[in-house]
């Protein structure tokens, strides 16, 4: 069973965050599904991508387009996993249920520390989460640095 690590983002926004994370799973040999609310949000966030630095590509796409099987890093509002992700990272409170935590490698739950109702999505989904019997981590960067805050579960 994998775990769900929480990011309270404060310092630094999604679109900054985002990419580090993805690089990271994909070192670890990961594919990648980003799920998120709105196809509005996410093709935001497929533009924010394909402008990060040459050097750091990160290859990826739209769910829908013909080819989410071959993508190492889908973006989608869907709760498959088409490309065969082995992590899975929710965005603007997109829905993670403890059934599929348990089959993911890893699950990461990014959310904005400014907005109250993220606050309270990402609290209502850490109750849900570690009450199913998921392991949890909670990370903050208040400090200038990520740091663990909080953990429960094996």
């Amino acid at each position: 069973m994998g775990s769900v690590l929480f990011y309270h983002l404060t310092r630094h926004p999604l679109e900054v965050t985002l990419p580090m994370l993805l690089e990271k799973s994909r070192a670890a040999g990961w594919r990648v599904v980003v799920r998120g609310r709105t196809e509005q949000q996410l093709r935001w966030l497929d533009d924010k991508l394909w402008l990060g630095p040459e050097d750091g590509f990160l290859p990826h796409g739209l769910a829908g387009s013909g080819f989410d099987a071959d993508q190492p890093v889908l973006l989608t509002t869907g709760m498959a996993a088409p490309n065969g992700a082995a992590c899975l990272m929710a965005v603007d409170g997109a829905e993670v249920d403890a059934e599929e935590a348990g089959r993911m490698a890893r699950v990461c739950i990014l959310f904005d520390g400014n907005d109250e109702a993220a606050l309270n999505r990402a609290r209502g989904q850490w109750k849900a989460l570690t009450g199913a019997g998921v392991a949890a981590q909670y990370w903050s960067e208040e400090s200038g640095r990520w740091q663990k805050k909080a953990e429960t579960g094996d």
